[in-house]
Formats: C-alpha cells, sequence, structure tokens
C-alpha cells in the first residue's frame, strides 16, 4: 500500500469517525449527489481538520465502513 493511499485511508476514518460521532442539533437528509455539509474534527494528533479545508483544492473521498469503531 502506498504511502498516499494510506494517508488517504486515514484521513477518511478521522473523518468519518467525525461525522458520526457528531451529534447535531438537527439532522441533514442527503440525496446522492448532493455535496457534503461542512464539518471539522480534532485529528489523533491534536490538529484541527476541516472538510472545507479542502475545497478546490484536492478530492476527498468519504468512505462509511459499517460497523466501524464499534462493539458490533
Amino acid at each position: 500500500m502506498t504511502t498516499a493511499i494510506r494517508l488517504y485511508s486515514w484521513m477518511t476514518a478521522v473523518l468519518l469517525g467525525a461525522v458520526l460521532s457528531a451529534a447535531p442539533a438537527q439532522a441533514q437528509s442527503l440525496k446522492v449527489g448532493d455535496k457534503a455539509p461542512d464539518f471539522s474534527v480534532i485529528s489523533s494528533t491534536g490538529k484541527t481538520i476541516a472538510l472545507g479545508d479542502y475545497l478546490g483544492k484536492k478530492n476527498v473521498v468519504l468512505f462509511f465502513y459499517i460497523a466501524a469503531f464499534t462493539d458490533t
């Protein structure tokens, strides 16, 4: 596995964890093709990572692992 793929996998896991652990006041319903809402998280290194930081700069893939980081 190349370093770039590992980095993207790690970033995806961090962003996904943040999305799943965030408790928004009102849930949004997204449809296929909708843009992901902007959000930010604190990484395991203490750095704040925001989806909006990558807008127009990099491609970001949000990948959802069913039951990841759970006890199921």
